[in-house]
Protein backbone atom coordinates (compact mmCIF):
# COMPACT_ATOMS: atom_id res chain seq x y z
CA UNK A 1 0.00 0.00 0.00
CA UNK A 2 1.55 3.36 -1.03
CA UNK A 3 2.27 5.56 1.99
CA UNK A 4 0.24 8.43 0.51
CA UNK A 5 -2.88 6.29 0.85
CA UNK A 6 -2.37 5.43 4.53
CA UNK A 7 -3.10 7.81 7.42
CA UNK A 8 -2.04 6.85 10.95
CA UNK A 9 -4.11 8.63 13.60
CA UNK A 10 -3.48 8.60 17.34
CA UNK A 11 -6.51 9.74 19.36
CA UNK A 12 -5.69 11.40 22.68
CA UNK A 13 -7.61 13.25 25.37
CA UNK A 14 -6.75 14.49 28.84
CA UNK A 15 -9.79 13.06 30.65
CA UNK A 16 -8.37 9.77 31.92
CA UNK A 17 -9.97 8.96 35.28
CA UNK A 18 -7.32 6.54 36.57
CA UNK A 19 -4.30 8.54 35.38
CA UNK A 20 -5.15 12.22 34.87
CA UNK A 21 -3.10 13.97 32.21
CA UNK A 22 -1.91 10.61 30.89
CA UNK A 23 -0.91 11.71 27.35
CA UNK A 24 1.60 14.20 28.76
CA UNK A 25 3.08 11.86 31.38
CA UNK A 26 6.85 11.58 30.95
CA UNK A 27 8.12 8.28 29.56
CA UNK A 28 11.72 7.96 28.45
CA UNK A 29 12.18 11.73 28.61
CA UNK A 30 9.20 12.49 26.34
CA UNK A 31 5.45 12.95 26.82
CA UNK A 32 3.76 9.60 26.30
CA UNK A 33 1.81 10.83 23.28
CA UNK A 34 5.06 11.99 21.65
CA UNK A 35 6.66 8.59 22.22
CA UNK A 36 3.71 6.90 20.53
CA UNK A 37 3.86 9.35 17.62
CA UNK A 38 7.59 8.73 17.26
CA UNK A 39 7.00 4.99 17.01
CA UNK A 40 4.16 5.44 14.52
CA UNK A 41 6.41 7.55 12.29
CA UNK A 42 9.15 4.92 12.59
CA UNK A 43 6.70 2.34 11.20
CA UNK A 44 7.03 4.17 7.88
CA UNK A 45 3.60 3.30 6.52
CA UNK A 46 2.17 6.78 5.96
CA UNK A 47 1.35 10.20 7.36
CA UNK A 48 0.98 10.33 11.15
CA UNK A 49 -1.10 12.77 13.19
CA UNK A 50 -2.37 13.00 16.75
CA UNK A 51 -6.12 13.72 16.98
CA UNK A 52 -6.99 15.52 20.19
CA UNK A 53 -9.42 17.93 21.83
CA UNK A 54 -6.78 19.37 24.18
CA UNK A 55 -4.59 22.32 23.17
CA UNK A 56 -1.84 21.24 25.58
CA UNK A 57 -1.58 17.85 23.86
CA UNK A 58 -1.47 19.46 20.42
CA UNK A 59 1.19 21.90 21.61
CA UNK A 60 3.40 19.13 23.00
CA UNK A 61 3.08 17.08 19.83
CA UNK A 62 3.92 20.01 17.56
CA UNK A 63 6.81 21.11 19.78
CA UNK A 64 8.33 17.68 19.24
CA UNK A 65 8.02 18.05 15.47
CA UNK A 66 4.94 15.91 14.87
CA UNK A 67 1.52 16.74 13.43
CA UNK A 68 -1.63 17.30 15.50
CA UNK A 69 -5.22 18.01 14.53
CA UNK A 70 -7.86 19.44 16.83
CA UNK A 71 -11.18 17.61 17.13
CA UNK A 72 -14.44 18.10 19.03
CA UNK A 73 -14.48 17.29 22.77
CA UNK A 74 -17.72 15.27 22.72
CA UNK A 75 -16.64 12.11 20.89
CA UNK A 76 -17.75 8.92 22.67
CA UNK A 77 -14.80 6.87 21.38
CA UNK A 78 -11.44 7.03 19.67
CA UNK A 79 -12.93 5.71 16.43
CA UNK A 80 -15.33 8.66 16.31
CA UNK A 81 -12.44 11.03 16.94
CA UNK A 82 -10.31 9.61 14.14
CA UNK A 83 -13.30 9.78 11.78
CA UNK A 84 -13.51 13.53 12.34
CA UNK A 85 -9.73 13.88 12.03
CA UNK A 86 -9.78 12.00 8.73
CA UNK A 87 -12.33 14.42 7.31
CA UNK A 88 -10.29 17.39 8.49
CA UNK A 89 -6.99 16.13 7.11
CA UNK A 90 -8.18 14.47 3.92
CA UNK A 91 -11.46 15.93 2.77
CA UNK A 92 -10.53 15.11 -0.83
CA UNK A 93 -10.67 11.36 -0.10
CA UNK A 94 -7.14 10.37 -1.16
CA UNK A 95 -6.56 8.24 1.96
CA UNK A 96 -7.73 4.63 1.60
CA UNK A 97 -6.55 3.09 4.90
CA UNK A 98 -6.82 4.65 8.36
CA UNK A 99 -4.75 3.13 11.18
CA UNK A 100 -5.92 3.86 14.73
CA UNK A 101 -3.02 3.61 17.21
CA UNK A 102 -3.95 4.08 20.85
CA UNK A 103 -2.09 6.94 22.48
CA UNK A 104 -1.37 4.96 25.66
CA UNK A 105 0.86 2.31 24.05
CA UNK A 106 4.34 3.82 24.52
CA UNK A 107 6.08 0.46 24.04
CA UNK A 108 4.34 -0.44 20.76
CA UNK A 109 6.89 -1.73 18.25
CA UNK A 110 6.94 -0.02 14.84
CA UNK A 111 6.88 -3.44 13.19
CA UNK A 112 3.63 -4.24 15.02
CA UNK A 113 2.05 -1.11 13.57
CA UNK A 114 3.22 -2.21 10.12
CA UNK A 115 1.75 -5.67 10.71
CA UNK A 116 -1.73 -4.20 11.03
CA UNK A 117 -1.78 -3.61 7.28
CA UNK A 118 -1.12 -7.25 6.39
CA UNK A 119 -4.71 -8.55 6.62
CA UNK A 120 -5.91 -5.79 4.28
CA UNK A 121 -4.06 -7.44 1.40
CA UNK A 122 -7.25 -9.51 1.11
CA UNK A 123 -9.89 -7.25 -0.48
CA UNK A 124 -12.74 -8.88 1.46
CA UNK A 125 -11.31 -7.72 4.82
CA UNK A 126 -12.92 -4.54 6.16
CA UNK A 127 -10.89 -4.02 9.35
CA UNK A 128 -7.54 -5.39 10.50
CA UNK A 129 -6.21 -5.70 14.03
CA UNK A 130 -3.52 -7.49 16.07
CA UNK A 131 -3.22 -10.25 18.65
CA UNK A 132 -0.51 -12.23 20.42
CA UNK A 133 -0.64 -15.72 21.90
CA UNK A 134 -1.24 -15.71 25.64
CA UNK A 135 1.71 -17.17 27.51
CA UNK A 136 0.90 -16.19 31.12
CA UNK A 137 -1.58 -18.56 32.73
CA UNK A 138 -3.33 -15.83 34.73
CA UNK A 139 -4.22 -13.95 31.55
CA UNK A 140 -6.33 -16.85 30.30
CA UNK A 141 -9.02 -16.08 32.89
CA UNK A 142 -8.50 -12.32 33.32
CA UNK A 143 -11.55 -10.39 32.04
CA UNK A 144 -9.32 -7.37 31.44
CA UNK A 145 -7.46 -9.40 28.80
CA UNK A 146 -9.67 -9.43 25.72
CA UNK A 147 -9.45 -12.66 23.74
CA UNK A 148 -10.03 -13.04 20.04
CA UNK A 149 -11.57 -16.26 18.77
CA UNK A 150 -10.60 -16.78 15.16
CA UNK A 151 -10.25 -19.20 12.30
CA UNK A 152 -6.95 -19.52 10.39
CA UNK A 153 -6.84 -17.14 7.42
CA UNK A 154 -3.27 -17.68 6.24
CA UNK A 155 0.21 -17.72 7.73
CA UNK A 156 0.12 -15.65 10.92
CA UNK A 157 -3.46 -14.49 10.24
CA UNK A 158 -6.86 -15.19 11.77
CA UNK A 159 -10.36 -14.31 10.69
CA UNK A 160 -12.04 -12.95 13.81
CA UNK A 161 -15.22 -14.79 14.75
CA UNK A 162 -15.68 -13.19 18.16
CA UNK A 163 -14.00 -11.05 20.81
CA UNK A 164 -14.65 -11.73 24.49
CA UNK A 165 -13.53 -11.07 28.04
CA UNK A 166 -14.28 -14.70 28.87
CA UNK A 167 -11.82 -17.58 28.53
CA UNK A 168 -12.42 -18.73 24.96
CA UNK A 169 -12.35 -20.90 23.00
CA UNK A 170 -12.86 -23.88 25.30
CA UNK A 171 -10.50 -26.85 25.22
CA UNK A 172 -6.84 -27.41 24.47
CA UNK A 173 -4.94 -25.01 22.26
CA UNK A 174 -3.72 -21.42 22.20
CA UNK A 175 -5.65 -18.37 23.37
CA UNK A 176 -4.98 -15.00 21.77
CA UNK A 177 -4.71 -11.64 23.54
CA UNK A 178 -6.31 -8.94 21.40
CA UNK A 179 -4.30 -5.74 20.90
CA UNK A 180 -6.50 -2.69 20.35
CA UNK A 181 -4.86 -1.28 17.24
CA UNK A 182 -7.01 -1.15 14.10
CA UNK A 183 -6.53 -0.53 10.40
CA UNK A 184 -9.77 0.40 8.63
CA UNK A 185 -10.60 0.69 4.99
CA UNK A 186 -12.01 4.20 4.71
CA UNK A 187 -15.48 2.99 3.77
CA UNK A 188 -15.45 0.55 6.69
CA UNK A 189 -14.61 3.30 9.18
CA UNK A 190 -17.38 5.50 7.81
CA UNK A 191 -19.86 2.65 8.05
CA UNK A 192 -18.72 1.66 11.52
CA UNK A 193 -19.11 5.08 13.14
CA UNK A 194 -22.59 5.42 11.61
CA UNK A 195 -23.79 2.22 13.31
CA UNK A 196 -25.47 2.35 16.73
CA UNK A 197 -23.88 0.42 19.60
CA UNK A 198 -24.83 -3.24 19.29
CA UNK A 199 -26.20 -5.67 21.91
CA UNK A 200 -23.02 -7.73 22.24
CA UNK A 201 -20.89 -4.58 22.24
CA UNK A 202 -22.86 -3.31 25.21
CA UNK A 203 -22.74 -6.65 27.00
CA UNK A 204 -19.01 -7.31 26.59
CA UNK A 205 -18.05 -3.60 26.53
CA UNK A 206 -16.07 -4.22 23.34
CA UNK A 207 -16.63 -1.76 20.50
CA UNK A 208 -15.31 -4.08 17.79
CA UNK A 209 -18.27 -6.43 18.27
CA UNK A 210 -20.43 -3.76 16.64
CA UNK A 211 -18.59 -4.40 13.37
CA UNK A 212 -18.92 -8.18 13.62
CA UNK A 213 -22.61 -7.97 14.45
CA UNK A 214 -23.10 -5.81 11.35
CA UNK A 215 -21.47 -8.47 9.17
CA UNK A 216 -18.16 -6.68 8.68
CA UNK A 217 -15.03 -8.81 8.38
CA UNK A 218 -12.18 -8.31 10.84
CA UNK A 219 -8.92 -10.20 10.30
CA UNK A 220 -6.08 -10.41 12.79
CA UNK A 221 -2.31 -10.35 12.30
CA UNK A 222 -0.46 -12.31 14.97
CA UNK A 223 2.55 -10.60 16.55
CA UNK A 224 5.06 -11.77 19.14
CA UNK A 225 4.30 -9.53 22.10
CA UNK A 226 1.55 -7.40 23.62
CA UNK A 227 2.54 -3.74 24.08
CA UNK A 228 1.99 -2.30 27.53
CA UNK A 229 -1.15 -0.20 27.78
CA UNK A 230 -0.78 2.55 30.38
CA UNK A 231 -3.92 3.09 32.49
CA UNK A 232 -2.62 3.38 36.06
CA UNK A 233 0.38 4.83 37.92
CA UNK A 234 1.73 1.28 38.20
CA UNK A 235 1.56 0.82 34.44
CA UNK A 236 3.32 4.15 33.99
CA UNK A 237 6.18 3.07 36.24
CA UNK A 238 6.50 -0.17 34.29
CA UNK A 239 6.53 1.67 30.97
CA UNK A 240 9.29 3.96 32.20
CA UNK A 241 11.35 0.94 33.27
CA UNK A 242 10.85 -0.79 29.91
CA UNK A 243 11.85 2.31 27.95
CA UNK A 244 14.89 2.80 30.15
CA UNK A 245 16.00 -0.70 29.13
CA UNK A 246 15.59 0.19 25.44
CA UNK A 247 17.87 3.21 25.65
CA UNK A 248 17.40 6.93 24.90
CA UNK A 249 16.04 6.43 21.41
CA UNK A 250 13.88 3.42 22.21
CA UNK A 251 15.92 1.14 19.96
Amino acid sequence: MPAARVLVLIPARMAASRLPGKPLADVGGRPMIVEVARRAVAAGIGRVAVATDAAEIADAVRAAGFEAVMTRPDHPSGSDRIHEALARLDGAGAVEIVVNVQGDLPTIAPEAIRAALLPLAAPEVDIATLAAEITREEERTDPNVVKVVGAPAGAGLLRALYFTRATAPYGDGPLYHHIGLYAYRRAALERFVALPPSPLERRERLEQLRALEAGMRIDVALVDTVPLGVDTPEHLARARALLAQEGPEGE
